[in-house]
């Protein structure tokens, strides 16, 4: 053995004396538990707003009395004359559309071309992650299947206050159940983009070109 691969392996040797292969905590001992929240710079609610802004998404905050009025306020500035309704969304916050605005529901899946033809669509949200920026979608009854926030060109998108957390280890914990129970999962960090190798932005590729975040406090 060259002397070289003595004095290596003697190296390796020292680096693992202190290695225990019984107790791997012992190895790498951590004082952390999972899904603790993480440090943020700044208020949770402000990072999240300013995150999701960030990926050019449109984000506004209201009350819950204010709702209805900034989800009609949306909707007209994103120019859209049809939306999609998910079957358990709260119609409550429709209240104030305009008679013009058709709204439309699923009795039966509608084809891509179906949707395709829709405006867009309205949704509540399961989690939203101030450190990414990103809100997930479990698809429950408010948000509807993964399709109907996919094909339609504009999304207006719900979400609570107490729906906020700080990281995604959080986030994974909050939707945990819906994994378990075989929902799919949608995680959206702004509206749809991709570059070509030319580095030229495609907006609408994957998804709504358009996304509209209306974060709600919890009391008026």
């Amino acid at each position: 053995m060259s002397t070289a691969r003595e004095e290596m392996l003697a190296r390796v040797r020292s680096a693992l004396a202190d290695i225990h292969d019984g107790d791997p905590e012992m190895n790498a001992p951590i004082d952390w538990s999972y899904a603790e929240a993480v440090e943020l710079d700044g208020e949770l609610l402000d990072v999240f707003a300013e995150r999701v802004a960030e990926y050019r998404a449109t984000v506004v905050r209201c009350t819950p009395k204010d709702l209805p009025n900034r989800v009609a306020s949306a909707i007209d500035d994103l120019g859209a004359d049809s939306m999609l309704v998910p079957p358990g969304l709260e119609r409550g916050w429709l209240s104030e559309l305009p008679s013009e605005v058709r709204l439309v529901t699923e009795d039966e899946p509608l084809s891509p071309e179906r949707l395709n033809d829709i405006a867009g669509v309205i949704t509540a949200a399961a989690v939203g992650i101030a450190d990414t920026g990103t809100i997930i979608m479990d698809h429950g009854p408010d948000q509807g299947r993964r399709a109907l926030t996919l094909v339609p060109d504009r999304h207006v998108c719900v979400v609570r206050a107490s729906q906020v957390v700080s990281g995604v280890a959080e986030a994974v914990a909050r939707v945990k159940p819906a994994v378990t129970s075989g929902q799919p999962l949608t995680w959206i960090s702004g509206p749809s983009a991709t570059s070509d190798i030319e580095l030229s932005r495609v907006e609408g590729v994957h998804g709504p070109r358009n996304l509209y975040v209306i974060l709600v406090a919890e009391t008026d």
